[in-house]
């Protein structure tokens, strides 16, 4: 599918596995999730661009390159919060804005209750983290609102996706890469990717 990439990494894969697992308590599925988020960061920011810079070493001046623009995470609260630590800690220069969507469990729609997002978006590399892409409902809602807040250059991760939520991205937003672990079957009648993992948001936190 044109514009999702799919990380197969036999790393992902196995942490994946485990973060399915009923079993898997909050805590290990805190730390997998993490661990996760940062093996995916990898080719999620493979297409950074860098401009050439100079820096001294110990022994001469020599040349090197850097991230031509500052990047912005944003993960959408609340599961996101557990993609967060495991890729700041490879881009710990990064900045964090922050948008809550709760789902309306009758009706499936998106509704924001949060928003905090640094100014000027459009000189940003924004990287949105939402463990699952089901309907696509909060996502659409999430790029909605760093566009019009002036974002030009999105890129979503995600760790399981349904069929339903990529179509409903892919075709409002058919620029933004989707980056994700896995493509499940499907949606079941609450909205639930099936065979997905339940609510990583419950499970993260142990509610």
């Amino acid at each position: 599918m044109t514009g999702v990439i799919v990380i197969r990494h036999p790393l992902i894969r196995h942490n994946l596995t485990r973060l399915r697992d009923r079993r898997t308590p909050p805590q290990e599925f805190r730390r997998l999730l993490a661990e996760v988020a940062g093996l995916m960061v990898y080719e999620a920011t493979r297409s950074l661009r860098v401009r050439r810079c100079e820096v001294e070493t110990p022994l001469e001046r020599t040349v090197g390159c850097e991230l031509e623009r500052e990047v912005l995470l944003v993960p959408v609260l609340r599961a996101g919060l557990g993609m967060l630590d495991g890729i700041l800690r490879l881009i710990p220069h990064a900045r964090v804005g922050f948008l809550g969507l709760r789902r309306e469990e009758s009706t499936l729609e998106a509704a924001f209750y949060h928003e905090s997002l640094p100014a000027g978006l459009e000189r940003f590399e924004v990287l949105v983290m939402d463990p699952m892409l089901a309907t696509g409902g909060s996502a659409l809602k999430a790029l909605d609102r760093l566009t019009q807040a002036g974002a030009r250059r999105l890129r979503m991760i995600h760790l399981v996706a349904a069929p339903e939520g990529i179509r409903a991205v892919r075709s409002r937003y058919p620029r933004v890469p989707v980056f994700t672990a896995a493509i499940d079957r499907g949606l079941n009648e609450r909205g639930f990717i099936l065979p997905g993992l339940g609510d990583a948001g419950d499970r993260l936190f142990g509610t």
